[in-house]
């Protein structure tokens, strides 16, 4: 049983929306998943691998088990998951920045390209919950 209102669910959305809507909307959500993938990779990646804090790896990697919780969410097309995703974003967004002026290269790198998967991973997650919350607005009897 889902938890939103049926004025902003999925098929009460998408039965009064053009193609160009429709398009938009699966655009926002595509870029947000691979955004998101692109995140726990990256997380994965720089702790085990290419920068970890210790050599070998290191248990800071499961910073991106919290990364995986929103993924099935975006997949589903649930609203709330776009929502709460947008506000957990900037907890990745603060620890790049940190590292990113505190750790030297190549940490330093990967810190910035998780500030800007970050700031994708936001405007993308606000623009589709804007998109669909718009057209749910207009009804069916003005799509």
């Amino acid at each position: 049983m889902s938890s939103e209102s049926p004025l902003v669910s999925e098929p009460s959305v998408s039965s009064h929306l053009q193609p160009r809507d429709h398009a938009l909307i699966n655009l926002t959500r595509t870029v947000a998943v691979s955004s998101l993938l692109g995140l726990i990779v990256l997380g994965l990646v720089w702790e085990l691998w290419l920068a970890p804090l210790r050599p070998g790896g290191s248990w800071v990697a499961l910073k991106v088990l919290p990364l995986c919780i929103p993924l099935a969410g975006l997949l589903k097309r649930r609203m709330y998951t776009y929502r709460w995703l947008s506000l957990l974003v900037w907890l990745y967004f603060t620890e790049g920045v940190v590292r990113a002026w505190s750790d030297r290269p190549p940490s330093q790198w990967l810190a910035m390209l998780e500030v800007v998967l970050c700031l994708v991973l936001f405007a993308v997650c606000a623009a589709h919950v804007r998109l669909r919350l718009t057209w749910a607005k207009r009804g069916p009897h003005l799509g």
